[in-house]
């Protein structure tokens, strides 16, 4: 269960970098509740999974959850470069985190 609060964590951090960037586009105040509602219960999400898994793994797995997930919407969404070798470090991220979970 702790795993699955941590990834649920980590994809709400990325919501959370989403509606950052929204922001900066339209202020107004369902943006701002969102952004404030993804990044607080990413926090609990992140704060009851490190409960169970360690601090330093639990830590570096949400983080690259939330790199990889705002690369990948910045993409999609708002025209950020799909350069291959942005693709390949951001792939490099993704597969230093799946090596973190199999050896925690």
């Amino acid at each position: 269960m702790a795993w699955f609060a941590l990834i649920l964590a980590g994809l709400l951090e990325t919501f959370g970098v989403a509606m950052i960037n929204q922001l900066s586009i339209k202020r107004d105040w369902p943006t701002v509740i969102l952004l404030i509602l993804g990044f607080g219960s990413s926090l609990a999400l992140l704060s009851y999974s490190l409960q169970f898994i360690p601090m330093g793994t639990g830590y570096a797995i949400w983080t690259g959850i939330g790199v990889v997930g705002g690369a990948i919407i910045g993409m999609m969404f708002f025209g950020e470069s799909k350069d291959w070798r942005r693709m390949a470090f951001i792939a490099l991220v993704l597969c230093s985190a799946i090596g973190l979970k199999l050896v925690a």
